[in-house]
Formats: C-alpha cells, structure tokens, sequence
C-alpha cells in the first residue's frame, strides 16, 4: 500500500509517519515545513512542497498513485485565526479541495482527515458526540468545519471513503523519546513543562471565570501516541468496510488549566509563577469528548489514558529538548 501523509513532519504527523514503519507501509511525507521539521520524520520518503503547488501535486500523485492520503496539514492556532483568517482559509479549505481533486483525478479512495474538537459547541457542559450541535467560535474552527462538510460532498459525488478524526487536545511524546513536540506553540502542557525549565517567567492562564469547578477552562487531553493509532486503525476500518465517518478522538475526561499546571508541577518538581490574564477570544470553556463510537468501530484502546502519563513523556521531552540547546532560556 502507498500512503500519502501531507504535514508529516510535523508534531502529530511524525507520530503517525513513524507508527506507519511497525505496518512496512510504503509512506511519502509532503510538508512545506513552515512549521515541521525534518527531525521529525524518522521512516518514508519525505518531498518537501506546498500543497497551493497544483502542478508538484498532480505530478506526486501521478508518480506515486496513492492508495490513501493522511491528510494532517494545517494551521492550527485559534488566536492567530482571529488575526489572519485568509491563511486559515487557504490552507484548511482551499487547499483540502486541491488535494481532493487530485484523490478523485488519480482514483485514490481512501482519505483520513484531521479535525478538530473546535468544531463543537462549548455550551453544553457535557461530553459532546459526534451528533452533537456544531458552532465554531474562531476562523480555525470553521475552516476545519467547513473542510469536513466538503469531504463528504466529494465522497457522495466521487466514492471517496473518508474518516474524519475529530482530536481533542493533544499533548506528550514518542515513548522512546525519538520525537516529540519541536516546534513551539501554545499548547497548555508544552507550555508549562517550558515554564518549569526556565524559559519562560511565568505562565499565563487565561480565563478564571468559566463557569467550572475551579473557574479555569476544561479539556480532554490526549497523548500523541494513542492519536497516530487511532489513524492506522482508521484505515484498517476503511479498507475492510469500505464505509465513511466521522470520530472523536479523546479520552472521556476533562482536567481544567489549574489541574494540567499542578500535574506538571508534579511531574517536574518544580513550582513556577502563574499569573492569571482575561480570556481569550475563541477559547472553549468546556470540551470533553463521548469516545464510545471510536471504541466500537475501530476497537480503540488508549494506552496511556492518564494524565500524568500524558504530562510525564511531555515533561521529559521538553527537558531533553532544554538539555540539548535546542532552545535558548529566554526572559519572556
């Protein structure tokens, strides 16, 4: 089987590239870099291109002839969604519909999309299904809403199979410590275990006044390696079924801000300085996911459903990232 992955060298990306070795599948990479690194890719064949190149994209189709397309690459952050909504557009819409059209131009049936729990409302204050309302509050949101209602009118018009991997909020590292988290990014736990080494002063907590038990906002946090399965499975459903859907991919559980931050402080020994800042605008107050659909179709089976698990691989991740120079300490 021939696999497409486009962001594999990124964070989760990497993780699925290098779960794909244990399959031998014959896996091609293609990222622009812009925010992976080659570090990352540890098995298959990695191209280095945009997805807004329409001629490198049919010419990789044309020689590869993909069996399925992972495809993971995206912008990601809510904040800067609100600041540059074009770029959002671009690259979650515009650019799916570019690489679908080269699915449907060289018979590739198989296409696994990474989504996001952004698409839900947060209003509910239970854990939301796959059936539950819809109402993005950022452009991020939207945009990776909108991408999905497209893969299904492609897949009813042109056969595409598709699975659509919703993702709560991920977080740690490889077990083994070969890849993790190199990029910086905004990311809670990342966040904290950076604040923990020294890089930053302090952290920053936005929003003490949800309308949660400790007034800080509540996720679902789940650890990469449990994610890059749950995309081999989907293909493994796809293959065998031949039939589309839609899946969660979260533990169940919800720990707000303050929990995460005392779990790293835990994990770390080490205390730091939180300092408490208003909202922001597009945050979530409360996602936790219903995870009993990917359970029952694909025999999904997390392995490290707790999150100081979760925190630990993260923590030691980041240290070694400190210990390696890989970041300089910075005062921010």
């Amino acid at each position: 089987m021939k696999i497409l992955v486009t962001g594999g060298a990124g964070y989760i990306g990497g993780h699925v590239v290098l779960r794909f070795k244990k399959e031998n599948a014959f896996t091609v990479i293609y990222d622009n870099l812009s925010t992976g690194v080659k570090e990352a890719v540890l098995y298959g064949k990695t191209i280095i291109g945009d997805l807004n190149d329409e001629a490198a994209l049919s010419k990789l189709f044309l020689e590869y002839k993909f069996d399925a397309v992972f495809h993971l690459a995206a912008s990601v952050s809510v904040p800067e969604s609100f600041e540059n909504p074009l770029k959002y557009y671009n690259q979650n819409l515009v650019n799916t519909i570019k690489l679908l059209s080269e699915c449907v131009k060289h018979n590739t049936r198989h296409f696994i999309f990474s989504s996001t729990a952004a698409v839900y409302s947060d209003k509910t204050g239970k854990p939301v299904s796959e059936n539950s309302p819809l109402d993005p509050q950022s452009p991020y949101g939207y945009s990776k809403m909108t991408a999905e209602k497209i893969i299904e009118d492609f897949s009813k018009a042109y056969g595409i199979n598709f699975v659509i991997l919703r993702y709560f909020n991920v977080a740690g590292a490889d077990s083994k410590m070969r890849i993790g988290q190199f990029s910086d990014s905004s990311h809670l736990i990342k966040k904290a275990c950076q604040t923990a080494l020294g890089l930053y002063k302090k952290m920053s907590v936005y929003g003490t006044d949800y309308k949660t038990f400790d007034g800080t906002a509540i996720r679902d946090y789940i650890h990469v390696e449990d994610i890059a399965q749950a995309h081999i499975l989907a293909l493994k459903y796809l293959e065998a079924q031949k039939k589309s859907g839609i899946l969660n991919v979260g533990y169940g559980s919800g720990y707000s801000v303050k929990q995460i931050i005392d779990a790293v402080k835990k994990v770390s020994k080490i205390d730091f300085e939180v300092e408490n800042r208003k909202r922001r605008k597009g945050d979530a107050q409360f996602l936790i996911a219903d995870n009993r659909l990917i359970k029952n179709l694909l025999r999904w089976q997390p392995k490290y459903d707790n999150i100081e698990d979760v925190v630990r691989t993260a923590w030691r991740w980041e240290k070694n990232l400190y210990q390696n120079n890989k970041f300089k300490k910075t005062v921010a």
